[in-house]
């Protein structure tokens, strides 16, 4: 994966709660197992009508939202199904951030083995946030993992906690693979001690 370590881009506010796993990539669309050719499906029967025109309506289509890598979401994004899809349709979308008041565990866990960052802030703050951005004051953000602030290009500052472990993943663009090849030299010095042991025996 490709370090994160600040992301700066045009903000889409979804005001919705309980975005279901469901929703974001819906079932129809899990017949392939490689991770990206996703994003086209990213939140399908929300973007597309009936004859599949793009519904006008929907946040994700609206002209001001086109380009966002930034996903303002609400409560409990990412429930449902642990499919990991989710993560992989809003990464191929080109959605590098998601903010919101709460997530759903595992799809939480799987951002970060995506390589998405989950910033969890304050109901109240994103409630204000959202507003402020329908009123038309802002369009865009910083979002600094390594400060662990928030920056809106109307001067708004908001500040997150992360876990350290899942911070340094990101920062570092590792997955859990990444993870233990970092170990790679003991891991054979390992496996040459062993084979020498299984000889023996």
């Amino acid at each position: 994966m490709e370090p994160l370590v600040k992301h700066e881009g045009k903000v889409v506010v979804l005001s919705r709660v309980n975005v279901d796993t469901d929703q974001i990539i819906p079932k129809q669309f899990l017949k392939r197992i490689e991770r990206d050719g996703f994003g086209e499906f990213l939140f399908y029967d929300w973007r597309y009508q009936g004859a599949g025109e793009p519904n006008p309506d929907f946040e994700l289509n609206a002209e001001r939202a086109q380009g966002a890598s930034v996903l303002l979401a609400d409560a409990n994004f990412g429930c449902g199904s642990s499919r990991e899809h989710a993560v992989w349709a809003l990464r191929d979308y080109g959605i590098g951030i998601v903010i919101a008041p709460s997530f759903a565990d595992i799809f939480f866990n799987n951002c970060f083995k995506n390589g998405v960052l989950p910033v969890v802030i304050p109901q109240d703050v994103r409630d204000d946030l959202a507003a402020s951005h329908d009123r038309g004051e802002w369009d865009r953000a910083t979002v600094d993992l390594a400060g662990q602030v928030i920056v809106t290009d109307h001067g708004v500052t908001v500040s997150f906690d992360i876990d350290p472990h899942k911070k340094h993943m990101l920062l570092n663009g590792l997955d859990d693979i990444g993870l233990t090849l970092q170990l790679q030299e003991e891991i054979v010095a390992y496996e040459d001690k062993r084979q020498v042991y299984q000889l023996t025996y």
